[in-house]
C-alpha cells in the first residue's frame, strides 16, 4: 500500500522523506522530517502521532534505535505499524510490526532507508535505496529521491495503483525547503 524512502544528504546536510501510496494524501500522515535532526516514516495502518515521537527523540539526542525503540515501546497497537528512522549523523532503524500488511520489506544503511508494504515484492526498497546511494551526489537531494522512487516503481512498486506522493526537504531553517504533494493522481510520482 505505501513506500517510502528517508534520505540524508551528506555533502549538504539536508535531509528528504518521500513517499507513495495507493491510499490519498498519503504525505499528510506519513512524511517526517526536521532540519538538523532527522526524518521518518510511520506508515502502514498509519498514526501520524509517532512522527513527530520519532522527531522529537533524534532531537533530545537519542540515535536513531534508541528513537525507535523508545516510540515504539509507547506506541498503541505496535504490531500494525510500519517506522523508518533517520538520524542526523545518518544512522537508520526500522520497525515492521508482526501486522504489517502484506509483502513488507526494509533496505537501510547509512544516509537512507526504504521500507514498504503491501509490495509487489520484496526487493522495492532495495531497488529505491540502491538507487539513490548510487546516484550522482551532486544533483539536488529532492531530484535524487525522485529518481530513487522511480527505481522502486520499476522494480515493482506496491501491489496495486499508485494515487499519490509527497517529499519534504529540510535545510537549515525550521520550515521546509520543498514540500510538493500529489494528494490523488493517476501517476503521482511523475
Amino acid at each position: 500500500m505505501t513506500f517510502s524512502l528517508a534520505a540524508r544528504c551528506p555533502r549538504t546536510g539536508q535531509f528528504a522523506v518521500i513517499v507513495t501510496s495507493s491510499s490519498p494524501a498519503v504525505a499528510a500522515r506519513c512524511a517526517f522530517a526536521r532540519a538538523g535532526v532527522g526524518a521518518v516514516t510511520t506508515q502502514n495502518i498509519t498514526d501520524p502521532r509517532l512522527g513527530p515521537a520519532l522527531l522529537d527523540a533524534l532531537a533530545e539526542g537519542l540515535d536513531a534505535e534508541a528513537a525507535l525503540a523508545r516510540t515504539v515501546a509507547k506506541a498503541s497497537s505496535p504490531n500494525y505499524r510500519q517506522l523508518t528512522v533517520l538520524d542526523a549523523a545518518g544512522r537508520t532503524a526500522a520497525w515492521s510490526g508482526a501486522k504489517t500488511l502484506g509483502i513488507n520489506a526494509e533496505a537501510l544503511g547509512q544516509d537512507a532507508i526504504s521500507a514498504g508494504n503491501l509490495l509487489a515484492s520484496p526487493d522495492v526498497p532495495k531497488a529505491v535505496r540502491a538507487a539513490f546511494i548510487a546516484a550522482d551526489m551532486s544533483r539536488e537531494l529532492g531530484e535524487r529521491v525522485i529518481a530513487a522512487m522511480q527505481a522502486g516503481l520499476a522494480a515493482g512498486g506496491e501491489a496495486g495503483p499508485l494515487y499519490s506522493a509527497g517529499l519534504i526537504v529540510v535545510d537549515c531553517e525550521a520550515w521546509p525547503i520543498a514540500d510538493l504533494r500529489v494528494d490523488w493522481h493517476e501517476e503521482p510520482l511523475t
